[in-house]
């Protein structure tokens, strides 16, 4: 079964850090372009980084840059997001996303983060 499963969320206190791991199971993430998107209650999912297939470009919101880093280890098949410095507008369900050019893609059902005193 292709699945993307997200890992690591919870509650943190602002100016926390967590670091979110997607794991890929049934097929294999080398040749996928992975990225993480966010979804706040109320608002619109928004892509928050992205990092091509090899790991060699990665591309971030401006509202998360220089605070988020994401990174891959093909060989575990696996995405991560460091998270540091949050804020409580960092709180939302991230979501992973596996993306190949002509293919649709792979969607995780997410993970909470909620950023909270």
């Amino acid at each position: 079964q292709v699945q993307l499963v997200e890992s690591g969320g919870g509650l943190v206190q602002p100016g926390g850090s967590l670091r979110l791991s997607c794991v890929a199971s049934g097929f294999s993430l080398g040749s996928y372009a992975m990225s993480w998107y966010r979804q706040a209650p109320g608002k619109e999912r928004e892509l928050v980084a992205a990092i091509t297939s090899a790991g060699g470009s990665t591309n971030y919101a401006d509202s998360v840059k220089g605070r988020f880093t994401i990174s891959r280890d093909n060989a575990k098949n696996t995405v991560y997001l460091q998270m540091n410095s949050l804020t409580p507008e960092d709180t939302a369900v991230y979501y992973c996303k596996a993306a190949r050019v002509r293919r649709t893609a792979y969607w995780g059902q997410g993970t909470q983060v909620t950023v909270s005193s």
